[in-house]
Formats: structure tokens, C-alpha cells, sequence
């Protein structure tokens, strides 16, 4: 039986979580479709704008994305603290851009005056609105709830367009995290989509080269900022030349249909993890099927599972990386 979404997402353990919604129907969510000869191609233009207007509203950075043609994958953040910092008018005023909210909040938001006994039910609301702008199921529900109507309504049909229960996955720790984010911004290569990594449309890989050729990082996506370190600003802990230089070589050794090892000497980022480079290339083109619900080396996985009481399962939930 699954384990309700809850007793999955644990902020206490890690702030980082992969999250993979697919589609039901034999429809494409996007591409074109080898049976009926239509085009969806338009659709993953409607998924990544929802996903970069979400990021701006809700306490929750996006790591990394793929746009693909049946399914979405995405590494997400969540930002408690930066929620909890937020007034009660930049609360209303964020979930206000995805519903209506009620009168009440309406008003206050417009600065009218309330009694004492009405403002505090806004602030009731507000708390609410707060909790639900840094939870990951609020964030796919209105990623996904919005396309599934609007592909309902052009396919003049209804019923579901996702599966009802999109998959997440906690990354307990940095090699966790890398891992997974290379497997998503590698996905098109994998599928024959694309044949490199920056030609990769809708993809966050694509999104960071664009932006790194003029020496920045795109705002819409959480940043990098370098290796751990005391006073380290808000960011993924890894250098972003570092893993551009990872993603190409991973790319170019798939692109090729041949095996390869990467030479951790001409990669830093491998040997900060410990990562082994025979490992490397599976790890990257194979991480779902070698991993479950909690991904990272083994002393991050018992850890969880001690702090849990739950039941250490056997390896398929651990990364085997190190050499």
C-alpha cells in the first residue's frame, strides 16, 4: 500500500524531493503522436510556463525540469523558512495569482478596514495559505490540474490526463540530489529527443547554458552557488561549471550508444561526492529503476529510516556510488 504524500515529504530530513507526473490516456502530452499523426508539441510550452509562474508564487525552487513527451519530471526545493518570513498580505496577495480566495481576504488585501474578530479569521486563512505555498502536492496540483483541463477541453474530451497519483522521491543528500538532477536534465538524450544536452528544449539544462553564456544564472531557476561553505547563501551546493562540464561528458558518452568512464580526476564534483566514475554513467541513465521513495548513500538512508522507526529496505533505495 502507498505511503500517503504526509509520511513521504519530511523537511526535517531534506528540503529536496524528485517528482515525476505521466499522462493515462495514449494521447501525448506533448510530441506528435505516431497513431493519429497530431501535433502536441504546443503542450510543453503551456507545462513550463505553469511550472516557472508556480515558482514565483509558491516557496519552492525548481532544481531541475524535463518537459517529455508523456511524462514531467522536476526536482523541486521547498523553502520553509522563506514561507514562514512572509507578512499576511504577501500571503494573500501570492495565493490570491492562483484563486480567488474569500471575501475577506479579498478586502483585507485591498486595505479596507476589518474589525478585530474578522481580521483574525484572514489570518486564520493566511495560515493556511502559507502551508499549502510550500507543500509539494499543493505545488503539482496546480501544475497539473490547469493542463489537464485545457488538454481536455482541445482534445474536446473528458476524464484524467494524469495518473492520479504522481510519484515523488526524497534526496537525503548531495550526491542524492546531483544524481537525480543529471537523470532529469539528461532525459532527452535518453530518449533520442535531442542530441545535446543544450539543444534540449524545455529542459532546465537548456535554460542554464542559455543564461551562462552572459555569465548569469536564470532567475527563474534555484541557482547555484558553490561548494558548502560557512556563510553560504541560498543555492545548490555545487559549482555550476562543474556540473555543466558532468552533464556534457555524461551526454556525449550516451549520445555515442557506447560505454565510457569519466575521468574523476577532470571532475571535481565526482571525487567532493565520492562518486565512483564506473558507476557514474548508470547511476545517470538509470535512476528511477535502482531507486525507491528515499534515495542516498546508505549512511543517509539509515539515518532516515532510525529517525523514523521505519524498516531499512534492502538496496534498491540506496545510490551505490561510492567506489
Amino acid at each position: 500500500m502507498p505511503k500517503s504524500r504526509k509520511e513521504q515529504v519530511s523537511l526535517e530530513d531534506t528540503p529536496y524531493y524528485h517528482c515525476v507526473a505521466r499522462c493515462v490516456r495514449r494521447a501525448f502530452l506533448c510530441g506528435d503522436d505516431p497513431i493519429t499523426g497530431n501535433s502536441y508539441e504546443h503542450r510543453r510550452g503551456w507545462v513550463e510556463k505553469r511550472l516557472l509562474f508556480l515558482a514565483s508564487v509558491f516557496s519552492v525552487d525548481i532544481c531541475a525540469y524535463a518537459v517529455m513527451s508523456n511524462h514531467l519530471h522536476v526536482v523541486l526545493h521547498i523553502d520553509s523558512e522563506k514561507a514562514k518570513n512572509w507578512s499576511t498580505i504577501e500571503v494573500l496577495e501570492r495565493w490570491h495569482q492562483l484563486h480567488k480566495g474569500t471575501l475577506l481576504t479579498q478586502r483585507y488585501s485591498r486595505g479596507e478596514s476589518l474589525p478585530n474578530y474578522l481580521v483574525e479569521l484572514v489570518e486564520t486563512a493566511a495560515e493556511t495559505y502559507r502551508k499549502r505555498l510550500m507543500d509539494i502536492s499543493w505545488f503539482m496540483k496546480e501544475l497539473n490540474e490547469p493542463i489537464a483541463r485545457r488538454a481536455n477541453n482541445e482534445d474536446n474530451c473528458t476524464g484524467h490526463f494524469w495518473e492520479g497519483r504522481f510519484k515523488s522521491q526524497a534526496l537525503l543528500d548531495e550526491a542524492a540530489l546531483m544524481a537525480c538532477m543529471a537523470y532529469v536534465d539528461l532525459n532527452p538524450l535518453r530518449a533520442n529527443m535531442n542530441k545535446t544536452p543544450e539543444d534540449s528544449d524545455f529542459t532546465s539544462v537548456k535554460r542554464r547554458v542559455t543564461s551562462a553564456k552572459s555569465k548569469n544564472q536564470p532567475k527563474a531557476l534555484y541557482p547555484f552557488v558553490g561548494n558548502p561553505r560557512k556563510g553560504m547563501p541560498r543555492g545548490l551546493p555545487f559549482k555550476l561549471t562543474g556540473y555543466l562540464e558532468l552533464i556534457d561528458m555524461t551526454g556525449r558518452i550516451i549520445r555515442e550508444d557506447k560505454r565510457g568512464l569519466i575521468d574523476t580526476s577532470l571532475l571535481p564534483i565526482l571525487k567532493r561526492l565520492n562518486i565512483s566514475s564506473e558507476n557514474w554513467l548508470c547511476i545517470a541513465t538509470e535512476f528511477e529503476k535502482r531507486t525507491g521513495n528515499l534515495v542516498g548513500q546508505e549512511h543517509s538512508i539509515d539515518h532516515y529510516c532510525e529517525r523514523h522507526q521505519r524498516q531499512r529496505k534492502p538496496k534498491r533505495q540506496s545510490l551505490q556510488l561510492i567506489a
